[in-house]
């Protein structure tokens, strides 16, 4: 059945240990959190918990070290219904972890992260798995030099289907790493940060899709999110479209924004849905994401 085809996301997961506050604390000094708490981070991770909440069969491809930290996280996957056959788990490894403060006054979160020793999933991975199960295969740009060749299996794959059967690849190239850039021109539908198109001089979307899209394949669809300005996307006809931001009453948590958006914009285009449609809705539900703590809330859409 090809509705029953799940979406498959490749990269990180990690432990949040997310501490929420009224107000950023001063170096050196000692305050209280208003409330702590574990959540399962990762962009890929944090978008197969959105797609699983919107009804979309997903799967997640990534590294664990063995241990706690690990149980918690299979166990947190496990409670969305998320696919973990394709996890691999390592041992005398460190788990990646990240310390957030999230302040309620502002809605910004601040990030420390630390990821020492865990290998990221490898072509020699990847060429184990059936690819006739999926209908989109996502990459959170990592270890770029083996996500490409991981692509170019999936390409050579396609290339013996007809195109209505064939696997979409999509990729979010959100870190400022130069190396990250050769994925540019390998996806069907790519995603770029605004912290890459700031990095790379561009001061808006706009400016940002204009001029990026040389670097894209042909026929190839480029997204860039900005934030409290929306997102704009371009596609093969050279269209620019807009969708505004859709904040809530109240900005509560902004982590794992960009992730339900991008969540958003793959589970509509998976769907069938116009590129306009995929924006809007993404937008939509990242907006509504950031007035509670957390993912669960997106189930009420």
């Amino acid at each position: 059945m090809e509705d029953q085809k799940k979406i498959l996301c490749v990269g990180l997961v990690c432990l949040d240990i997310i501490n929420v506050v009224d107000k950023y604390p001063e170096e050196d000094t000692d305050s209280r959190c208003l409330s702590q708490r574990w959540q399962r981070g990762g962009n890929a991770s944090n978008s197969c918990t959105v797609l699983s909440l919107l009804g979309a069969p997903c799967a997640f491809m990534g590294s664990l070290a063995a241990g706690p930290v690990a149980d918690f996280i299979l166990e947190d996957f496990q409670k969305f219904s998320i696919d973990v056959s394709l996890v691999s788990e390592y041992a005398e490894c460190i788990s990646p972890a990240s310390v957030v403060i999230s302040n309620i006054s502002t809605g910004s979160r601040t990030i420390l992260h630390m990821n020492r020793d865990l290998p990221d999933v490898t072509v020699e991975n990847f060429s184990k798995i059936s690819l006739g199960q999926f209908k989109w295969i996502h990459w959170e740009a990592r270890n770029a030099g083996e996500q490409l060749k991981m692509i170019q299996q999936v390409e050579m794959f396609n290339s013996k289907l007809p195109e209505h059967q064939r696997i979409t690849i999509s990729v979010e190239i959100e870190k400022t790493r130069e190396p990250l850039y050769e994925l540019f021109p390998h996806g069907d539908v790519v995603f770029v940060s605004k912290d890459v198109a700031r990095h790379l001089g561009f001061n808006s979307p706009e400016a940002a899709l204009n001029g990026l899209y040389n670097r894209v394949k042909k026929g190839a669809v480029l997204i860039c999110a900005w934030a409290e300005k929306g997102a704009d996307a371009v596609g093969p006809d050279g269209l620019l479209l807009h969708s505004d931001a859709f904040p809530p009453e109240t900005l509560v948590d902004t982590l794992g924004a960009g992730d339900t958006f991008n969540a958003g914009v793959l589970y509509t285009l998976s769907n069938g849905g116009s590129l306009q449609d995929a924006l809007t809705f993404g937008c939509r539900i990242a907006g509504k994401k950031c007035g509670f703590h957390g993912y669960d809330g997106i189930r009420e859409k």
